[in-house]
């Protein structure tokens, strides 16, 4: 799976993975705003990177995705996951088949 790089943070100088987190849990930005006690075009706010959350909002998404907040956001693009979890070795090893 290719990952595009991420594009600048937007307004709020933070990147984010919601939309990646939701996506893997078949979350909708309804639902999440649902759980979170917020309006839905909150989390497209956030998501975009239009919106920092308060850090009520921020302890609360990372209790409901069970992850710690550094893991959400973060002042610095993330990497790939793919990148973060395999390294380069994933990348050497494929270059040899």
């Amino acid at each position: 799976m290719n990952e595009t790089p991420q594009k600048a943070p937007g307004e709020s100088g933070l990147y984010n993975r919601i939309a990646v987190l939701r996506a893997e849990r078949a979350i909708s930005r309804q639902a999440l705003a649902d759980a979170m006690d917020v309006n839905y075009q909150t989390i497209g706010f956030l998501e975009r990177g239009d919106y920092s959350p308060s850090l009520k909002l921020a302890l609360a998404l990372a209790e409901y995705f069970a992850l710690p907040v550094e893991a959400i956001f973060s002042k610095t693009p993330f990497q790939p996951l793919s990148q973060q979890v395999y390294g380069t070795a994933m990348l050497a090893e494929r270059g040899k088949s």
